[in-house]
């Protein structure tokens, strides 16, 4: 269908002839366009030029209010389903201990199953510019930490002080967040 702001009706169709579908929705043929604005008129609806690229152009028999209404719905419908995707990024330094790499790689794994895309980024600063070797091998150890969440969209490279990659989830792995779910009523303690 063309667009609704686009959508020629009634008076505005300037054309001699016209392929007409009825309020039915079956198939009238190529009527005068006077015919059809007479036929719509005497239902007390519409007609609207839904394909006006074909030959003679298409025309509708409806409510046009009431299309608009379903169309704007529909539109406000989709975008509340659309799933926005974050870039989340998660930095470090390449002489990152044990403990806060674990800290660091949890973060990474929970972005992913919120289905995010993430950037791992190292931060070299001043003499381990000459060691870049150091942070690939973090990068490495952060992704056998998340191993079977990911999929590598670009690895790791440098830019500038900067050596990142970016990760994205695999499909089947993003779960939903869950509702909370109602607290059953404690069983009242028993003494003996």
């Amino acid at each position: 269908m063309a667009d609704n702001k686009n959508l020629r009706t009634n008076d505005q169709i300037r054309v001699r002839e016209v392929r007409l579908i009825d309020d039915a929705g079956e198939q009238k043929g190529v009527l005068p366009t006077a015919e059809a604005l007479r036929m719509a008129k005497e239902l007390g609806l519409d007609l609207v030029e839904i394909a006006p690229q074909s030959n003679p152009p298409v025309c509708k028999i409806l409510d046009y209010g009431k299309f608009k209404f379903e169309q704007e719905k529909k539109l406000k419908d989709n975008r509340k389903h659309q799933k926005i995707v974050k870039i989340k990024e998660v930095r470090m330094q390449p002489k990152i201990d044990d403990h806060d790499l674990d800290f660091k790689s949890k973060h990474v794994r929970g972005f992913l199953l919120e289905g995010n895309k993430v950037k791992v980024t190292i931060r070299f600063r001043g003499r381990e510019l000459a060691h870049t070797e150091i942070g690939e091998d973090v990068l490495k150890s952060v992704l056998t930490k998340i191993e079977g969440l990911y999929v590598m969209e670009s690895p790791p490279r440098m830019e500038g002080r900067f050596m990142s990659m970016m990760l994205i989830p695999k499909a089947p792995v993003v779960k939903k967040p869950e509702a909370p779910r109602p607290q059953a009523d404690a069983a009242p303690e028993t003494t003996a």
